[in-house]
């Protein structure tokens, strides 16, 4: 069988969830899954996938700076390989969080405003329409960032009440909310193995 190394930064956040809605994605692709928990560097460059899990992005951000592991996850990127970054994850993804307290990787062509949904309304569930899935994916959203600038590369592949709050740009993949708080790991197949199938097939 297939082994995959999945790369779950483990800075903060839903690490254990996010291992499990990878393994059972990779479980349906016939792929065993090797999950390793990224705290120092050294790591990423022998991953082929990458979750960013949400949290303090602000913490987040200075401890991937501090650690070395920023530049690794931008060279992940650069190589082709697939990210998916989640709540604060992609806070920290972003282009700009409009905080200069986080340091964002650039990795997505989008802005963000960090606690938009948070402000209002803390926790919410909803049922979106996801482009690539062919049923609505139940979305959880917990004090979720708010995606109001998007690039012109980047793929808005949802929208909640007009607002995008999942886009791929690339071989990155960036999540208002928490699709690992779900049994539903469709969310992990089609950012993570659609890339890795169309990495295969270049």
């Amino acid at each position: 069988m297939t082994t995959l190394r999945a790369g779950v930064v483990a800075v903060q956040g839903d690490v254990t969830e996010h291992a499990d809605a990878v393994e059972r994605a990779a479980d349906a692709h016939g792929v065993d899954a090797e999950i390793v928990e990224i705290r120092s560097d050294g790591l990423v460059p022998d991953c082929d996938v990458l979750l960013m899990p949400g949290g303090e992005s602000t913490t987040i951000s200075r401890l991937l700076d501090r650690e070395g592991i920023a530049d690794e996850i931008r060279a992940h990127v650069d190589a082709g390989k697939p990210v998916l970054a989640t709540c604060a994850g992609l806070i920290v993804a972003s282009r700009d969080a409009k905080d200069d307290r986080v340091t964002t990787l650039d990795l997505l062509d989008v802005t963000v405003d960090r606690n938009a949904f948070g402000r209002q309304v803390d926790s919410f569930e909803a049922p979106l329409d996801v482009a690539g899935l062919d049923s609505p994916f139940p979305a959880v959203f917990i004090r979720a960032p708010l995606i109001d600038e998007v690039g012109e590369g980047v793929e808005v592949l949802a929208e909640w009440d007009g607002t995008p709050v999942a886009v791929r740009d690339g071989p990155v993949v960036g999540t208002s909310f928490h699709p690992e708080l779900t049994p539903d790991s469709r969310l992990h197949d089609l950012a993570l193995f659609d890339e890795l199938a169309v990495e295969a097939d270049a």
